[in-house]
């Protein structure tokens, strides 16, 4: 669901990440029409980068549990 919401509305799916500082710039980006690809490109990114983190994190922490 968020990676429709980074395609559609990449700033609003930056701003639900907690990303405010880039998803204002992906606004700015994305309000010109040949930036909204690079913006939602770029939203996407960003997410997935954040699940990696994420999963990353909670192996880390069931690793340290053993």
């Amino acid at each position: 669901m968020i990676f429709l919401v980074a395609i559609l509305l990449p700033w609003l799916a930056l701003f639900f990440r907690g990303h405010i500082f880039q998803g204002v710039m992906c606004l700015l980006l994305q309000l010109t029409v040949l930036g909204w690809i690079p913006a939602a490109i770029w939203a996407v990114l960003v997410i997935n980068n954040d699940n990696q983190n994420r999963r990353h994190r909670e192996m880390l922490i069931m690793m340290s549990r053993r």
